[in-house]
């Protein structure tokens, strides 16, 4: 079972959702160009962006409580730079010292605790309330622009700059985030349009051709598209999607 919720008003320009899962069974989840902090069991943590597939099963406990931030975010509540958090799992005692050991106990003890937090963290972040330049590149990347330099197109500072304020705030620069998206794209549309090949699937989400969508999904989530989509749309495996 996993079930998201919106978060508190105040909270959503740095928060994308709360969420709850109980784990049944090893599940993998897909970059997504997001952080989460979370409770499981025992364990407070933060997930770091990812660039490769992390299976549920790492997490411990029948009940893992999150809350996720929104892409670009995640500095201004956690106090550190998002590429130092790359593909890793660190606890929240380990993060923040003496303070977060003092925090997870709190979140342990009470995981629906986790808007204070965030919002205690937001009241008094180190880090500047909003980069209004990445966040339209963001959402730029987000809504299909496949080249860096489009994306960057009038924005303040130089190449050079935005892709280093990029990397700090997101976890890993804009061409690994332009795959990410790219895939985001593929696994939304192939939920609305289920009766669509992967060729099509391929092409609508902003890929080359089908091959294209091959490589990426192998080197993102491990599976071939075939296997990669059948486990959510069995519609989408056709007589040509054996790659």
């Amino acid at each position: 079972m996993y079930a998201e919720v919106a978060p508190p008003p105040a909270l959503a320009g740095a928060v994308r959702c709360l969420w709850l899962a109980k784990p049944e069974e090893p599940k993998p989840i897909v970059p997504d160009g997001c952080l989460d902090l979370m409770v499981a069991g025992e364990r407070v943590f933060v997930a770091g962006p990812d660039t490769t597939t992390w299976h549920t099963s790492q997490a411990e406990g029948p009940v893992v409580h999150g809350i996720r931030f929104r892409t670009g975010h995640a500095p201004r509540v956690l106090g550190v730079a998002a590429d130092e958090l790359t593909n890793q799992r660190v606890s929240l005692a380990e993060l923040w010292g003496a303070p977060g050991a003092r925090t997870a106990e709190r979140l342990v003890s009470r995981p629906g605790l986790l808007s204070e937090v965030v919002a205690e963290r937001l009241a008094s972040a180190r880090f500047p309330a909003s980069d209004p330049a990445l966040d339209l590149m963001i959402r730029r990347l987000d809504h299909g622009v496949t080249r860096v330099a489009t994306a960057m197109a009038g924005l303040a500072g130089s190449e050079r700059q935005l892709r280093r304020r990029f990397t700090s705030a997101v976890g890993y620069g804009p061409a690994t985030y332009v795959r990410i998206a790219r895939l985001q794209r593929a696994i939304t549309l192939a939920g609305v349009h289920v009766e669509r090949g992967l060729s099509a699937l391929a092409v609508e989400a902003g890929y080359a051709d089908q091959a294209h969508l091959t490589r990426d999904c192998r080197e993102l989530t491990g599976a071939t598209p075939r296997d990669f989509f059948r486990s959510r749309r069995p519609a989408l495996v056709g007589a040509n999607s054996g790659q």
